[in-house]
């Protein structure tokens, strides 16, 4: 063995002593990150516990928990619990909690472009948004908007397309929603004031005593399974088809960007991961709960299904692309938005014209 080979060899041997070492070194700061443990807070828009809504935190909650064998537990807190109902986006951001859950378009006031990410009139149902958010760029736009204030959106469950609402009277034409106080938020409450009517934002807790009462002639709420759960079958006549105003409404989870800065990567990607869990089966649950709910509501309740008349349907069509267009041109971030929305649906609505929606008109 001559000298150069000596001298290769007592380096190679010299590197693997270093790379020993290193691993050596590095085993105890490994093993203390895999011991170390988080506690998070959750709050809510939602009743505690709520169907659907309200079990969707609790079920994300359980993953995380066997997921990350409780490395990384979650507190959850209704709306109200904590703090009120759409109090959520602000907890969040100020880090009173650690994440939250609710629907974009509550914090309109704020963030014009937000309500883009919970539900469109007339707009893509859940299965496109979730092509719009995971695939379609949507998912970026929403966590640019949210970024200023320290929060991390993600997906966290869809409703599927919801019911018209509950209404104390029929609604024959158009000028029937003129004066109409109704619980509507999002942009569909933009389009109903445009009509004359006058949309009011109220949280779920509220919603039966309100109609009861008087304070509102008419609610949206979800559909089937949730509006049987609150009651509202007995405060309102009439339930109306189709949803116009949320045709695959997307909730969210609201992370704050330093807590989630503070967990370890494997905990991070096991946030994600239970996150779009929950976003799947949330629609699951919706999908199969709200058949039979209704056939207990009409069979067991009495309630009468009506459908909007085509000429309302086409005035709130109509009044919607006006609403949109002049919103959008007055806010550059919510153009942002507006113009990849746009540009996804196109394409969506034009293959699924063809293969969805054909194939429903074949099957019916």
């Amino acid at each position: 063995m001559n000298r150069l080979t000596v001298t290769l060899v007592a380096a190679l041997l010299a590197l693997v002593g270093c790379g020993q070492a290193d691993k050596q070194a590095a085993a105890p700061e490994a093993a203390a990150a895999a011991k170390q443990t988080f506690e998070w807070k959750l709050v809510t828009t939602w009743p505690k516990n709520f169907p659907g809504l309200g079990t969707a935190p609790e079920r994300f909650a359980e993953l995380v928990g066997e997921m990350s064998d409780g490395r990384l537990t979650v507190k959850v807190y209704g709306g109200g619990e904590l703090v009120p109902a759409f109090e959520v986006f602000d907890t969040v951001s100020q880090g009173t909690a650690e994440m939250g859950h609710g629907a974009a378009y509550y914090w309109k006031g704020k963030l014009p472009a937000a309500q883009f990410f919970a539900a469109v009139p007339f707009g893509l149902n859940a299965q496109q948004m979730n092509g719009w958010l995971h695939y379609g760029g949507g998912l970026e736009l929403w966590q640019e908007a949210y970024k200023p204030y320290g929060l991390i959106p993600m997906a966290g469950g869809n409703t599927g397309t919801q019911m018209g609402g509950w209404f104390n009277k029929e609604i024959n034409s158009i000028a029937d929603l003129e004066g109409l106080k109704m619980r509507l938020p999002g942009l569909g409450g933009e389009v109903l004031t445009r009509l004359g009517g006058v949309a009011v934002t109220l949280p779920g807790s509220e919603l039966f005593t309100a109609l009861q009462t008087g304070a509102i002639d008419a609610t949206e709420w979800v559909g089937p399974y949730n509006d049987l759960a609150f009651g509202l079958h007995k405060a309102a006549k009439f339930y109306y088809y189709p949803g116009w105003h949320e045709p695959g409404t997307t909730l969210e989870f609201l992370v704050n960007e330093k807590a989630y800065a503070g967990l370890p990567a494997d905990l991070q990607a096991i946030v994600r991961v239970a996150a779009r869990a929950v976003n799947q089966d949330m629609l699951d649950e919706y999908t199969a709960r709200n058949a039979g709910a209704l056939k207990t509501l009409v069979e067991e309740h009495g309630v009468e299904v009506r459908q909007f008349p085509a000429d309302v349907v086409q005035s709130l069509k109509a009044i919607t692309t006006e609403v949109l267009a002049e919103q959008a041109a007055a806010d550059p971030q919510m153009q942002a938005v507006y113009k990849s929305y746009s540009e996804f649906a196109e394409q969506v609505n034009t293959f699924h014209g063809i293969a969805e929606d054909s194939y429903a008109q074949a099957r019916n």
